[in-house]
């Protein structure tokens, strides 16, 4: 589950505890193109607050308007909505598909539940914060709701009465380092759905941190991983460019089943490095595979920004199971292109020269 839809059930339990009329809508089925897959939620509130989406704004905009007049009861002959969940349809015409913003021949279902218990989301909200993948189950002839914790994602399904949807944990991104590079990374993964963790023990590169939102710590990395206890949704990312603090960190971050580990530095930095960990630390070839190094996608970036960038989109990436082109690593791409290395004496740096 993306950030967003943690955020739409926290936002909803927020509304319902303070006593707000709501509802939540799911995608729970699609016929040819659509703006957003099933599955996905939106919140809207009785004052016409919205959290999350199900289209690209217009049957929004569409429930907005019809459910905000009839909670303040300006829509003749329509009640209150209550009472157990329902489903509508939008796009079913080339005319509804044009006028809800639909591709065309698009249609999407979705399920209305209609002030759902806060104690029910309260209890789902909780154990998605503690890092538990949990499934939902509304009756539909009822609405009531019952939780069990999932063994692993599955997809929304409606069978015998009932609608199952798999919620899981945040994705979450440990960044080694809180120099310039670490705060573009960790802006991108916090708008892209990331939980984001900030390890550095240097006191100087705490003190000039300016990214909101992302929890910044300062123990030692080795010691930091261990308790991150990074899992298939989790990812570790080395940028300090200092073995003492970046080997400790990767080390223990390999241990893990984090999708994604890596570590800034030039092709050099990162033979080094595998040499080191493989004299000093008895880790074999097979073990340093998923070690990732130089870490992103090559599109020739130089600036700590650009950087970042291409950082980002080799998480994505390998996130989203997408297998990128050999071409496009950077590693690969330079050789190709004979990029020369940075001279074996200078100060070897991501943000400048080879990576």
């Amino acid at each position: 589950m993306e950030n967003i839809d943690v955020m739409v059930l926290r936002t909803l339990r927020d509304w319902r505890g303070a006593g707000k009329r709501a509802l939540l809508a799911t995608v729970v089925r699609t016929w040819g193109s659509s703006p957003r897959p099933v599955g996905s939620i939106m919140a809207l509130a009785e004052d016409g607050s919205v959290v999350g989406s199900v289209s690209g704004g217009c049957i929004e905009d569409d429930l907005i308007y019809r459910h905000t007049r009839a909670y303040s009861g300006k829509e003749a002959g329509h009640q209150i909505p209550s009472g157990p969940p329902s489903f509508v349809k939008y796009g079913v015409t080339a005319d509804e598909a044009h006028r809800f913003g639909l591709p065309c021949g698009g249609t999407l279902e979705l399920l209305l539940e209609f002030d759902p218990d806060p104690g029910a989301l309260q209890a789902l909200v909780q154990a998605l914060e503690q890092g538990r993948l949990m499934r939902r189950t509304v009756q539909l002839d009822s609405g009531a709701v019952s939780l069990a914790p999932a063994e692993a994602p599955q997809e929304l399904s409606m069978a015998g009465g009932a609608l199952v949807n798999t919620f899981g944990p945040e994705y979450r991104m440990l960044l080694i380092g809180a120099g310039q590079l670490t705060e573009y990374l960790a802006t991108m993964a916090l708008f892209s759905g990331f939980a984001v963790t900030v390890c550095d023990p240097r006191e100087e590169y705490r003190g000039s941190w300016s990214v909101a939102g992302a929890r910044v710590v300062s123990e030692m990395p080795d010691d930091v991983v261990t308790a991150f206890n990074a899992d298939r949704r989790s990812c570790v990312v080395a940028l300090t460019h200092d073995p003492k603090l970046d080997d400790l960190a990767l080390l223990e971050a390999l241990k893990t089943d984090a999708f994604y580990v890596g570590a800034i530095g030039s092709r050099r930095n990162n033979d080094a490095r595998h040499q080191r960990m493989m004299e000093h630390f008895e880790l074999t070839a097979a073990d340093l595979q998923r070690l990732r190094g130089p870490i992103g996608i090559y599109i020739g970036s130089k600036t700590p920004a650009e950087i970042a960038v291409s950082i980002m989109a080799e998480i994505l990436a390998v996130k989203n199971g997408v297998t990128l082109p050999r071409d496009m690593e950077v590693a690969a791409a330079k050789n190709q292109r004979a990029v020369l290395a940075n001279d074996a004496g200078a100060l070897v740096c991501g943000t400048a020269g080879d990576r």
